[in-house]
This record gives structure tokens, sequence and C-alpha cells, in this order.
């Protein structure tokens, strides 16, 4: 379904902005407090917190993270998702988020209507309140931008800097073929992040977002290079699906499609990895995968990453 409309009486122009800012917080309902602390005031007010503040920013743009293939509702929902990954990724925990929208005069009511109810439908599932935001006009397009702010859930924060050399590379489900799909319907990992944020033995981690062969340098000691086993990369069903038409193999596809929102993080060489991964498996359902490690030099028999780049913006 379009954002777009070419009838005059269903755009957000003729609402005009007052009306639409009123709509908006019918469409949240409960997923917005009462004014002062939602929509309504100049600022936001959250409760004072004595944990370490995260703040993460990303949006959802029309023609780049969505088409017409995806339902508004899941465009809301992907929206509050995909920072809410991020906020895993340090092993934290969401608090409150703002939303900032770039509309053009012919975005739908309709479709706007649904978007934010899947946005609400999110924020009551990983308890995010959405506390305020913005709307402006901007022609011929559609823009959601939804900063959100979490706090640690322990003493530590995991960042991506920590790894060292010899150190396990772990990711967690499956890889590849987002497109079809996964780059909505996706779980952020935010108990998982939690519980390895408890880890002592966990380095580094982030959240998979432009790819394996791209986001793996994020992590990558200086002087270390991915050792990466190609039968260790947990292929995807979609990264199958999409090898048998794309020309390309379901590893490239792990290595390069990006948007899988899965945890990519670093365990010390001398991790009993065995007893690691028993730990894991009581805790959770989501596979877990040791993929390789960082090493000084890799092999032929590795992984070759050198041909795949990943997502990259601006280029």
């Amino acid at each position: 379904m379009s954002p777009f409309t070419d009838k005059p009486s269903e755009t957000v122009s003729s609402l005009g902005e007052l009306k639409l800012i009123a709509a908006i917080r019918r469409w949240l309902g409960d997923a917005t407090p009462a004014t002062p602390f939602g929509i309504g005031d100049d600022c936001a007010v959250l409760p004072a917190s004595s944990r370490r503040q995260l703040v993460t920013v990303d949006p959802v743009i029309y023609g780049k993270h969505f088409d017409d293939s995806v339902s508004p509702r899941a465009v809301g929902e992907k929206l509050l998702k995909r920072n809410l990954s991020d906020i895993a990724a340090m092993g934290g925990r969401p608090r409150a988020a703002v939303i900032a929208l770039a509309l053009d005069a012919t975005i739908s009511t309709r479709w706007l209507a649904a978007f934010y109810r899947g946005l609400a439908s999110a924020s009551r599932r990983y308890g995010v309140p959405i506390v305020g935001g913005d709307v402006s006009q901007q022609s011929g397009r559609f823009a959601a931008t939804l900063t959100l702010i979490g706090e640690t859930s322990s003493d530590r924060v995991l960042t991506r800097h920590g790894a060292k050399t010899g150190d396990w590379i772990y990711v967690t489900g499956t890889l590849g073929g987002s497109l079809l799909g996964h780059h909505h319907t996706f779980t952020p990992r935010l108990d998982e992040g939690r519980w390895l944020v408890t880890r002592p033995e966990v380095h580094s981690m982030m959240d998979l977002s432009d790819g394996l062969a791209k986001d793996l340098a994020a992590l990558a000691p200086k002087g270390a290079v991915p050792a990466l086993e190609a039968a260790a990369i947990p292929l995807s069903p979609a990264a199958h699906r999409l090898a048998r038409t794309s020309g390309h193999t379901a590893l490239h596809h792990a290595l390069d499609d990006g948007e899988d929102y899965e945890l990519l993080f670093t365990v010390t060489s001398c991790t009993d990895r065995a007893a690691f991964e028993s730990s894991w498996k009581r805790k959770f359902k989501t596979r877990l995968s040791c993929i390789g490690r960082f090493a000084r030099t890799a092999s032929a028999a590795h992984v070759n990453l050198q041909s795949i780049h990943g997502y990259e913006h601006l280029r």
C-alpha cells in the first residue's frame, strides 16, 4: 500500500497540522502518556535514572527502507524495532521514544493511521512509550525518524570496541535474504543482549544491519582479520530462496544483504565454548553460532571477504 493518495479529502493536508497531531494522539492511544509526559508540549519529560543513558536514532524512508509491498503497520513496527536492535547491541533496555515526521501533503491519512497503530502495537509490546516528536512538510517524501532513549541494564556497557586477537566470533539467528520479509518481521534481541552484557567472557557486540562482511570490520581489533568458516555461517531459508534467482550464492547473501538485525559479538579465546553455549541454550531458543575468530591472518580455507562489502550509505 502506497503512503501517497491522489484523493485530496484523504490526505494529511486536508487535516492540517493541529488536527493531524490530535489524530496521532488517538492513533497511539495508551502508547503515549498524557501531557506533560507525552505528545503536546515543547519537550517530553522523563523520570531521572541512576543508570547511564543510551540514545540512538534511525529512520524509515519510503523507497529506501520499505515500499508498497510492506504494510503501513509493519513499517511502524520496523521503525521502533530497528532502534530497539541498537539498544540490544549495547546490552541495554529501552525507556522512551520521540518521532519526527517529514510528510508530503499527499500522504494518505488512512496509511498514516495504520502506520501509527503498528508503532503503538510495538510500543506496548516492548514497553516503550512514545513521548513526543515533530511534524514537518517535505515535498515528495515520507520519512519517519525515531529517537530512542534507553539505559544500561547493568554496571557494564558492551560496545564495538574491545575484541582481541584470538577472540571467537558469534552470531545469533540466521543471516541473508532479509529483503524477502525479515527486514520488517524480525525480533530485536533485547533479552539476549541483556544476558550477554552480564557475561565477562563477552568482549564486544553490535547488531547486524549493514551485512556481516561490513559489520565485522567494526569489531576487528587492530592487526587482526576475521577468519570465518563458511560451513558455520547460519544461512536463512530466505538466503537460499533468493540465491535461486539472484545469481549469487546463499553465503553471499548472508555476508552482503544486511538488515538481519541479529547480534554479532566476540568472546575471549580462553572461553569454555561448550559451557557458554550450554548456558545460552538453557536461556534462549534463539540460534547461536560460532562462525570463526579474529586472527592475524586468514587462510585460503576461510571465507574471502575482499569482494563483498555489505551496505554503505552514500555509495
